[in-house]
């Protein structure tokens, strides 16, 4: 109940007018299932109004007919078969499936036989039954058969009231239907008794009582001990017979059913009649009238009740309509004032939003105009960056690098024409080992100002290497993976860009996340055109609003060389648990 107001709630924030119908279906269904039937019709006539108000016929016609079961079960019957008839009429034009007039047509029986209409149950049950055989529905076959057989009992058609019964019984005993066996057992004694076959009144209430004790089915207990006393009575087994009406009274005490309490007094008193013990008998026979007399002055308390609420909502009804009627004739002149004032005022609200609209319209072109200077700007600074470096590595390569090369090919032809002692031979070559190590390191400087690979191969091969290469300079364990970049073709401004990203990344997850993993990836989904670069590390993390505060270049260098390439950038970290970069971009 509490997770379904809840829901009503929200429903009712959000004018979610679906929502607002499975609210007020589940009250009603949690209200009916506590037996407390007002409440449950309160929420049945909210489902009926949403569903008027929204024109959904299906939900009305529901509605209708599960109202209609909650007012038989006050036993307004008049009113209880209205609405379900309502509700029948509007759910069989809209469904038309067996199954559902099989279901309809069954609880129409059921309803008829409540309000002991024998032959109205009788004419919904056979419809109900031919549409379960079609169907071969035999759970509701097995329900439908019990109904009729009782119908048919009642009017005292006992062949065809046993033929049902014992089909519906065989149908319990084939598909494991337990909860109906001790009911059609019940239906079968009580003919066997009328036939004086006391062998089959016992040999049904025995098997009705174990299915109803194993099943644990507390009435259906009962009424068995209350069909084998009525063999053991007749079979002059007095001390038995009340030995199981006694059981069966303690039952109905203990679970209040105050109308089969009745029935049991009754046939108590007429064992101790057969025993001649006329005192106690009477005893009990007074008790068991003024059960009845109770339950009879409830049921005209309950109906008068009834129909008091139903004269005082008609009643109701009635002061509204005339009252609702007087104040539209006092309305109508109000609303041509109204309509005046509002029709001016809606002329200057619409003139000041159009003014509005305009600004903000000047505004939005201003604020396009500015990131597109700024992206130019952007764009203008990393071409050009990317040009300076493609330069001074150019420069340094084969300007530098060839000098240094020649001098070092000119030391190892003076040393071979040179007379040196040890110490000098060996200072000498530290100076031509010095002079590598500045090649190599020139080379490298070089190489990533502006990689041969990348310029040469594409951006997967420059970033495999250059992950390769800070693996094997043992700093940090980098593993690389690539998806769907084998026909890439991407722009080099575009591989330079995502190359240097990605450089600043792993430099700072060397410097400041202590890890000792890295994953980067490569992704690209021809189909939706996306290229997806991830960096993810088991550092220490950090919490992502600090960078907010950062002072440092690294991370507005990401973004804003993300923000050149129209993509997006998403980090996730948190303290102790690793950092993990995903950027996507438009190719």
């Amino acid at each position: 109940m509490n997770y379904a107001r809840e829901g009503g709630r929200l429903s009712d924030k959000l004018n979610y007018t679906a929502g607002k119908l499975k609210y007020n279906k589940r009250m009603m269904y949690i209200f009916a299932t506590l037996t407390q039937h007002d409440s449950a019709i309160a929420y049945g006539k909210q489902i009926l109004k949403i569903a008027t108000e929204t024109k959904d016929s299906f939900s009305m016609g529901v509605a209708y007919f599960t109202l209609g079961e909650r007012y038989n079960f006050k036993s307004d019957y008049e009113t209880g078969i209205e609405y379900s008839l309502k509700g029948v009429r509007i759910i069989e034009r809209l469904d038309t499936s067996s199954k559902t007039r099989a279901t309809l047509n069954a609880s129409m029986a059921a309803n008829y036989l409540m309000i002991k209409d024998y032959k109205k149950s009788i004419e919904f049950g056979e419809k109900a039954e031919a549409l379960d055989r079609k169907n071969k529905n035999y759970k509701s076959l097995t329900s439908t058969l019990l109904n009729l057989g009782n119908a048919y009992d009642a009017l005292g058609q006992d062949v065809k009231a046993l033929k049902v019964y014992k089909e519906s019984l065989m149908l319990c005993d084939k598909y494991n239907f337990p909860s109906f066996v001790a009911m059609n057992c019940e239906g079968i004694v009580e003919i066997m008794d009328r036939q004086n076959k006391l062998d089959e009144v016992k040999y049904y209430a025995e098997k009705g009582l174990a299915t109803a004790i194993k099943i644990a089915d507390n009435f259906n207990i009962m009424s068995c001990y209350q069909n084998l006393a009525v063999y053991y009575l007749k079979t002059n087994q007095h001390a038995k017979a009340k030995e199981l009406l006694f059981k069966a009274l303690d039952i109905s005490k203990a679970n209040d059913y105050k109308e089969a309490r009745g029935t049991l007094l009754q046939s108590l008193s007429n064992v101790l009649n057969a025993e001649h013990n006329y005192a106690l008998a009477s005893q009990y026979q007074r008790e068991a009238t003024k059960i009845r007399e109770d339950i009879f002055t409830e049921s005209m308390a309950q109906k008068h009740a009834n129909e008091e609420v139903k004269f005082e909502t008609e009643k109701k009804e009635s002061q509204i309509k005339l009252q609702t009627a007087e104040i539209r004739q006092k309305n109508i002149l109000n609303y041509f004032l109204i309509a005046g004032t509002i029709a001016f005022l809606a002329i200057l609200i619409l003139s000041y939003r159009n003014y509005k609209h305009r600004q903000k319209l000047q505004q939005t072109k201003i604020d396009e105009l500015e990131t597109e200077k700024q992206l130019t700007a952007t764009e203008a600074v990393l071409r050009g960056e990317a040009q300076e470096r493609t330069r001074l590595a150019k420069d340094l390569h084969d300007g530098l690098g060839g000098m240094l090369s020649g001098i070092k090919f000119s030391l190892n032809t003076v040393k071979e024409n040179l007379i040196m002692t040890p110490e000098n031979a060996h200072a000498f070559e530290r100076s031509i080992d010095m002079l590598d190590s500045s090649i190599k390191e020139m080379r490298r400087v070089a190489h990533n100002m502006m990689p041969e690979v990348l310029v040469k191969y594409g951006l997967d091969a420059a970033l495999k290497e250059f992950c390769t290469e800070i693996d094997r300079s043992g700093v940090v364990h980098v593993s690389y993976q690539s998806v769907g970049m084998q026909q890439a073709e991407i722009a080099q401004t575009t591989s330079v860009t995502i190359y240097r990203i990605v450089q600043e990344l792993l430099n700072n997850t060397i410097k400041h996340a202590n890890a000792k993993n890295v994953l980067v990836q490569l992704h690209q989904s021809a189909q939706e055109k996306l290229l997806a670069v991830t960096v993810e590390d088991d550092g220490n993390g950090f919490d992502a609003a600090v960078l907010k505060q950062s002072g440092g270049m690294g991370w507005p260098n990401i973004k804003n060389r993300v923000e050149f390439l129209k993509g997006r950038v998403d980090l996730q970290s948190n303290p102790g648990k690793g950092t993990s970069v995903m950027i996507e971009i438009n190719i």
